[in-house]
């Protein structure tokens, strides 16, 4: 069982910052296939913001890229989303998202866990 617990939403100005993490229990981040930071904002899908794969690989939604950024701490078993230049649509429940794998039979059993996410909002 894989935990996952955000933290660092809270309501800032628009031009602000925050930094998000997502620290996980249950498995090492190394053996974690690819964590992501998706968001929902109240009338609207769930949208990709940032992922980071294992091999190191990173992967941004159009509208936050050269705003945001995704990092990971292995040693602390958490991923971090650097939010800079906030804009009152970034506005949203953001939540962490973990995939992997196990061996299972002849193939592979996959694995998706949720956090509960933080709140993000942005004033104008």
């Amino acid at each position: 069982q894989v935990r996952l617990v955000e933290s660092g939403g809270g309501t800032v100005q628009t031009g602000g910052s925050l930094r998000l993490s997502c620290v996980a229990s249950g498995r090492d981040i190394s053996k974690i296939n690819d964590i992501t930071w998706y968001r929902e904002a109240p009338g609207k899908y769930r949208e990709l913001v940032a992922t980071t794969a294992r091999g190191g690989g990173v992967n941004y939604a159009t509208s936050v890229r050269g705003r945001f950024a995704i990092s990971r701490d292995d040693a602390k078993n958490t991923v971090y989303l650097e939010m800079k230049a906030l804009k009152p649509e970034d506005t949203a429940v953001y939540l962490c998202n973990a995939n992997f794998t196990e061996p299972w039979g002849l193939g592979k059993q996959p694995y998706a866990y949720w956090g509960q996410g933080t709140q993000v909002t942005v004033s104008s």
